[in-house]
């Protein structure tokens, strides 16, 4: 089949295109922005494949969106493109609404002009898959897990605008049909992630000798999902969903921040000791983000019942992996820290 993957240059979309340039006989147009966080060096390894193809372009661009839709032709669209750091939402929460919302709804609109062009067996198969956050979900007590039926409760700009696209999308297969898939995930972590986030920052940091900043004391908890199971869980709900269902998707691996950067120094002082001592020594405290969310935890049982999908990598083993990857691949990261983001502190309100 045919897949169009927008944000295919990020850091999940780049896995996703990957696995299947690499696992399936299926043909891929990319279509990314380029923004800060879109790395073509992510897609190395494809760009070659005969089955792949790259489309340079903003998804709230109609006229650009609707030229590519005729010219592919795809069978099933992966939308994956988005603003997604929260500290970045708080300092400037604009580009979250025209690429989150309106950038959503410009793909919705086109997907539904596809779609409805297809004949027969296509438009049977056509599906519109919407990658989201547990995020829209808001923040958990001391117990308890989000499912698909959880209430939407989005408390930072980046929640609320991934949110008003969960609605647009189901909205658009509620009133027009199109045939959407919704999924709900938890932390991401793994090779090739923007060195803003949480666990790259933590051991590229740790490797440059700079301080490892904890937001608070942190205590917040997420549930991590290595990038490549994730990757599997959504190529599994592409083939295999319900149009109009919703589909958690989690890690099953609940680990309080501070916990994270703890266990990642102790990894750094086996793979590569510091001369000068523990990494632990980096960590410091700091103000930490405003309404910051105490708890994420996700129940994956639906995908796991009804669709066989259960993570294969455990938190420590993903953990290893990554920190494996970016220790072998300092070029990858060196020219974003040289370039667009070098490890300053976002978000601070």
């Amino acid at each position: 089949m045919r897949f169009l993957v927008t944000g295919g240059a990020g850091f999940i979309g780049s896995a996703v295109v990957r696995k299947l340039i690499a696992e399936t006989d299926h043909s891929v147009c990319v279509v990314d922005k380029l923004t800060y966080a879109g790395n073509m060096a992510s897609l190395a390894a494809v760009r070659g494949d005969a089955r792949f193809r790259f489309e340079r372009a903003d998804i709230g661009d109609g006229e650009a969106m609707r030229a590519i839709f005729a010219s592919f032709s795809p069978d099933i669209v992966m939308h994956l493109a988005a603003e997604s750091h929260v500290d970045r939402s708080i300092d400037g929460p604009a580009a979250f609404i025209d690429t989150n919302i309106v950038g959503s709804f410009v793909l919705l609109q086109e997907a539904l002009r596809h779609w409805h062009g297809l004949d027969g067996e296509r438009r049977q198969r056509f599906r519109f898959h919407h990658i989201s956050t547990d995020e829209v979900f808001g923040s958990l007590g001391a117990e308890g897990f989000f499912r698909e039926d959880t209430a939407y409760q989005p408390t930072s700009p980046y929640s609320a605008s991934k949110a008003a696209s969960d609605h647009l999308v189901r909205a658009w297969h509620h009133t027009y049909g199109l045939p959407t898939l919704v999924t709900n995930c938890s932390n991401n972590y793994g090779p090739y992630h923007f060195p803003e986030k949480l666990i790259p920052l933590m051991i590229i940091n740790g490797l440059e000798g700079k301080p490892l900043p904890v937001y608070g004391n942190g205590a917040n908890v997420r549930d991590w999902l290595y990038v490549d199971d994730h990757a599997d869980a959504l190529l599994l709900v592409a083939a295999k969903g319900m149009p109009g269902q919703t589909y958690a998707i989690g890690g099953h691996n609940e680990m309080a921040n501070l916990d994270v950067v703890r266990t990642i120094c102790s990894l750094l002082d086996a793979l590569r000791p510091d001369p000068a001592g523990p990494h632990e020594r980096l960590i410091t405290y700091v103000t930490d983000r405003p309404g910051h969310d105490a708890r994420y935890a996700i129940d994956a049982g639906k995908i796991g019942r009804q669709l066989g999908w259960a993570p294969k990598q455990s938190f420590e083993s993903g953990l290893r992996h990554t920190v494996e990857w970016y220790l072998a691949n300092a070029g990858w990261w060196g020219d974003i820290r040289s370039g667009v983001y070098r490890g300053e502190r976002l978000g601070a309100g």
